[in-house]
């Protein structure tokens, strides 16, 4: 049962990798490779559970279950409340205050311009959200296909080594400072020029790669999508509304110790009550086109079920004790702790780097490493930027990959050796400060 639970994980990952050649949408296999994942979980529970027998190993795994499931819950609707708002931005041509800005057609000053915007965003909100405003800007910015996805690309690198570095800009990272391993300052000064390093490197290789303009730059918002002008006051009102909700999470979670996706609830509220407000004397078309109800139905509810899907796979691979097995295969068999840190960034490309960091704070006490140690800070680094690796190993390349339709095979092709040698090139930079 113990193979038979890895199996079904690994054939479910081939599958999502290949959704575009076995036309097979990625949500439906990563659906029922979760499911699958706990039914041989709770058949093969004694297998898994030593010393539990009978209705024990069966609530063991049921209530495994549940908290997991709750842990996921807070992610899609952070998820949901997030690309909501960003949403309904875009109906009221919002991004049109950042994209009429942005004149240049360049290809080599547009991708800088966007994956440092991107970068320092990142530390300040996170990089799911980052990425999913900066997926809504792409799509203003760039038509062609070929360009729209090698900026995403490097947009998810970006997102990713920007999170890294800022103690509310990656999950892993967040757990890390809650959990007293690393503090505020010093994530920052020690993270901040490995993450910047790890970004450069791909700009730099792809600046010289990049020749000419993007062709067929959306100047201007679809005008068939309106049937009535929105006012300036409208567009920046929204806009600053909407950003504003989604910088004020990181402040409502310390303030309130609640978790992040209480805060985009709070905001998407405030939101939504502001738009019915302003738009209370339209016609009921216009009222209709730019209200949050209407938004919602565009929201890709594939991506947040395959989000559920893997999740699920992964906590089951979790609660039956396969990651706490790796962790200790890697503890035994690598005594460096640079080592150990760059094999868990590239394994969480793979595997949700959640349940990983999760695992290795629950290996190693503060008592062998204490706060602010080497193995801390790198470990922050690694969990957060080695999912770059693979366009499924982090929550900003998932959501891209969903908003923008991205292929998994293309990414491998294109973006995981730049995010790969960016990767190494931090963990360098890291190793020669220290």
């Amino acid at each position: 049962m113990y193979l038979t639970l890895l199996a079904i994980f690994i054939v479910g990952y081939i599958f999502i990798a290949l959704e575009h050649s076995i036309k097979i949408d990625k949500a439906a296999t990563a659906l029922l490779t979760g499911t699958l994942c706990w039914v041989i979980f709770i058949f093969g529970r004694e297998t898994f559970l030593v010393g539990l027998e009978g209705e024990e190993s069966i609530s063991f795994v049921t209530e495994s279950l549940k908290e997991n499931l709750g842990e996921i819950a807070e992610i899609l609707f952070f998820l949901l409340g997030a690309m909501t708002i960003v949403e309904i931005i875009d109906a009221h041509e919002g991004f049109s205050v950042i994209t009429d800005r942005i004149t240049t057609t360049n290809r080599v000053k547009l991708i800088w311009i966007l994956s440092l915007l991107t970068f320092f965003l990142s530390a300040a909100l996170d990089n799911l959200t980052t990425a999913i405003v900066m997926s809504a800007l792409l799509r203003k910015l760039i038509s062609e296909r070929k360009d729209l996805w090698i900026f995403a690309g490097l947009l998810i690198i970006a997102a990713n080594a920007g999170g890294a570095w800022s103690p509310i800009g990656d999950v892993t990272t967040i757990m890390l400072w809650i959990g007293g391993q690393v503090t505020a300052l010093n994530i920052i000064k020690e993270i901040f020029l490995p993450s910047l390093v790890c970004l450069l490197v791909p700009l730099l290789i792809t600046s010289f790669r990049f020749k000419g303009n993007i062709s067929n730059r959306k100047s201007h918002y679809d005008l068939e999508s309106h049937k009535f002008a929105i006012t300036s006051f409208e567009k920046r009102f929204v806009f600053a509304l909407g950003i504003g909700a989604l910088l004020f999470v990181p402040v409502f979670k310390t303030i309130t110790h609640l978790p992040p996706f209480m805060g985009i609830l709070l905001g998407l509220s405030v939101v939504w009550i502001s738009t019915e407000i302003l738009h209370r004397n339209k016609t009921m078309d216009q009222r209709k086109q730019l209200s949050i109800s209407n938004v919602l139905q565009k929201i890709d509810t594939p991506s947040i079920l395959f989000f559920l899907g893997i999740l699920t796979a992964v906590g089951a691979l979790q609660s039956a004790g396969h990651l706490a097995d790796m962790s200790k295969l890697l503890d035994a068999n690598f005594n460096s702790i640079y080592a150990v840190n760059a094999i868990i960034g590239v394994l969480s490309s793979i595997v949700d780097n959640v349940p990983l960091v999760a695992g290795t704070m629950g290996m190693y006490s503060m008592d062998v490493y204490p706060p602010d140690a080497d193995f801390w800070e790198l470990l922050a680094f690694c969990a957060g930027t080695g999912g770059s690796i693979l366009i499924i190993g982090s929550a900003a390349g998932v959501a891209i990959m969903g908003i923008l339709k991205i292929d998994f095979m293309w990414y491998l092709k294109h973006i995981s050796l730049l995010a790969l040698l960016g990767y190494a090139a931090g963990i360098l930079t890291f190793i020669l400060i220290n």
